[in-house]
């Protein structure tokens, strides 16, 4: 019984452990991918109003 106790345990802790990773890990990608929209937004509007100080 204690064994079956302790198997328990450890495969709680390691589910917590996991979900706790996973969760860090795809925050690290959002924020990633956020960054990339970001410098994509940044050089769109950039180039508009390059586009627009040439056109004039």
């Amino acid at each position: 019984m204690p064994l079956l106790l302790i198997i328990v345990l450890v495969v709680l802790i390691a589910q917590i452990g996991f979900w706790d990773t996973l969760g860090a890990v795809l925050g690290a990608a959002a924020m990633i991918v956020l960054l990339v929209v970001l410098v994509g937004a940044a050089v769109a509007i950039g180039g508009y109003m390059l586009f627009q100080r040439v056109r004039r």
